[in-house]
């Protein structure tokens, strides 16, 4: 019978128990407590797993089977999408208001009661911006923030943790930048966790959690290092997304 392991706050460095040891039911439950610390975060990542969790609740670390990835070439740029990136007067950077978007993707939404980012994982996902770890894609329009994504890079995965809107499609069109430019980087897996019928119209697959880890273990033998975080001048999201679909 699996049971969950309790995590020591004190010793981030603690081994976190095999992916393939979480429950069933709640669907990928694997340990409780421990802390943020960025070590304790990044041996998370490494080993598929990740910190989910309510205000009130101790800390909970989660490896959910199936999981939902985009690969290179799955991106599905639909054609009102298209029409979006051709017309819009919206912008997109890279790294310029990571606290920013992560307090835009913890506000208030109408459809969820509370949000599982508190100031802790606020605090936690700074730092490990300010470590080079994480990042974000901001969306702009006439000097507003918009929208915008964030998550973890580690080698060739980059792992997504939340977005938000202000707008219509601007999480959308920060997406579709932020993965064209990864794909050009030469990443190979963009971690979704769990898929959603939002994802899923953009192309999200849902594979078992034995063929994520394997993909996420060649990601992570990756040995580039992507430059600075911004967007190259000359890409073409659209292009690029066709470009990975020929590959």
């Amino acid at each position: 019978m699996r049971r969950l392991r309790w995590l020591n706050e004190h010793t981030p460095e603690e081994p976190f128990p095999s992916a393939d040891q979480a429950l069933a039911d709640p669907n990928g439950l694997l340990a409780v407590g421990g802390d943020l610390s960025p070590e304790r975060l990044l041996a998370a990542y490494r080993n598929g797993i990740f910190p989910w969790y309510g205000e009130g609740q101790p800390i909970l670390w989660w490896s959910p089977d199936p999981r939902g990835v985009f690969l290179p070439g799955d991106f599905h740029v639909s054609r009102s999408l298209r029409r979006r990136l051709n017309q819009t007067r919206m912008t997109v950077t890279l790294d310029t208001e990571f606290e920013a978007v992560m307090a835009g993707c913890a506000a208030p939404r109408p459809d969820q009661d509370g949000t599982w980012i508190t100031r802790e994982m606020i605090a936690a996902y700074t730092e490990l911006h300010h470590l080079g770890c994480a990042h974000s894609a901001e969306v702009w329009l006439e000097g507003e923030l918009v929208g915008g994504v964030y998550g973890v890079a580690l080698n060739g995965a980059f792992f997504g943790e939340s977005m938000f809107s202000r707008m219509e499609d601007a999480s959308k069109i920060g997406l579709t930048w932020l993965m064209a430019q990864l794909w050009r980087w030469g990443f190979t897996l963009f971690d979704c966790q769990m898929g959603n019928p939002h994802l899923a119209r953009l192309g999200v697959r849902e594979i078992p959690r034995s063929d994520y880890l394997a993909r996420l273990q060649q990601a992570l033998e990756r040995t580039h290092r992507p430059p600075p975080w911004h967007l190259d001048a000359d890409l073409d999201p659209v292009a690029e997304h066709r470009r990975q679909e020929g590959t």
